[in-house]
């Protein structure tokens, strides 16, 4: 893999996630500027739900339920996983009040970044054995041959894929720091 292709694929991982960031700053900012700072105190409701719904994807891959392409909820999960946590970094603000909910916004980043670390490194492996399986093809390599030829990247493709044993905890870690969150806020939050 060239250089400048790898350097093209860490920007779009940055630029997601500095979008993400930059993008909630920006709605934070015009809600300050029209006085409507509230609206984002309601903001993390939607985007918990957002969250809560892109698991459907872990779901199906768990086989816990059938519904649903994997390839379609691969992509919706990122999409509600990136829209969920725009809305829960607009409800979180600039406003440092509350640790626990700082904690639980750091530890959704991190997952967040884990979410697209994995995505990427797992796309550039499959992409790179897929390129040398197919090259080595071409220049009249048997079976056997390709097998021992590629068995360092088919090796280090299955490490890969293993980054989900790392984004798993990370993920419980998010949802128990949320989970204390709400729970706190429906415990102190004056609803008379």
């Amino acid at each position: 893999m060239h250089g400048s292709q790898l350097r093209r694929e860490v920007l779009r991982f940055f630029l997601l996630f500095a979008a993400l960031v930059a993008v909630a700053l920006l709605i934070d900012a015009v809600l300050h500027m029209f006085d409507a700072v509230w609206v984002g105190r309601y903001l993390g409701i939607p985007g918990t739900v957002l969250i809560l719904g892109s698991f459907g994807y872990s779901l199906r891959k768990r086989k816990l339920i059938s519904a649903g392409k994997p390839a379609h909820l691969l992509r919706l999960h990122e999409a509600m996983a990136w829209l969920g946590s725009l809305l829960v970094l607009v409800h979180a603000g600039i406003h440092f009040n509350a640790i626990l909910g700082w904690l639980a916004v750091l530890a959704m980043l991190i997952n967040v970044g884990s979410g697209l670390t994995g995505k990427y490194l797992l796309d550039r492996s499959r992409r790179v054995l897929a390129e040398r399986s197919q090259l080595m093809r071409q220049q009249g390599l048997s079976v056997a041959e390709l097998e021992e030829r590629l068995y360092w990247d088919s090796q280090t493709f299955d490490v890969v894929k293993q980054w989900r044993e790392v984004h798993f905890p990370i993920t419980l870690a998010f949802a128990v720091l949320a989970t204390a969150h709400i729970l706190a806020v429906f415990l102190f939050w004056g609803w008379m």
